[in-house]
């Protein structure tokens, strides 16, 4: 195999993982090729990120390879997980949004009958967080607030539509 192939499967790899990846593991993943073969392409690799400037770099780290952002970045990568921390949700927030997901448009009393207790705080939290929005009142006594997902939770989820959510049926 020849070393442009390899620099690129390599690179696949490296950016398929969060975790450090061992060359001999980069070789067995590849197959026929050298581990001598592997080293250089990351080697070369990291030669066009320098030349071209680009943000990122292969680092060797706890015995394997893992492209890395350059620490220049370091400011803009911390706003980026304070804003990934925003958005993770416990088990409750979980199971409200699905509800919400699922049955919009609607009240916060069928959620809470659905969970069997109260939701306020948590539908408060994830309007905040910009999951579920309020879409519009219902006819019933008191017209209560309907709530939705917003377009934030499609992209979460990474869905186009609430279409592409899975049916109840293949959630069993």
């Amino acid at each position: 195999m020849e070393l442009p192939e390899i620099k690129k499967i390599t690179e696949a790899l490296l950016f398929s993982t969060e975790e450090s990846l061992p060359a001999n593991k980069i070789k067995s993943v590849i197959g026929d090729v050298s581990l001598p073969a592997v080293k250089e392409a990351i080697s070369e690799l990291n030669k066009e990120y320098e030349t071209q400037g680009r943000a990122f770099f292969i680092q060797e780290i706890a015995g394997g390879f893992q492209i890395r952002t350059r620490p220049d970045y370091r400011e803009w990568i911390a706003k980026l997980n304070i804003q990934r921390e925003e958005t993770k949700l416990s088990n409750a927030a979980m199971e409200v949004l699905s509800v919400i997901a699922y049955k919009q448009p609607v009240i916060r009393a069928e959620i809470e009958a659905i969970r069997g207790v109260d939701s306020s705080a948590i539908v408060r939290a994830l309007m905040e967080k910009g999951l579920v929005k309020m879409a519009g009142r219902s006819e019933e006594l008191g017209h209560p607030i309907l709530y939705g997902t917003a377009p934030k939770f499609l992209e979460l989820l990474g869905l186009n539509s609430l279409q592409d959510l899975p049916k109840p049926v293949e959630l069993k």
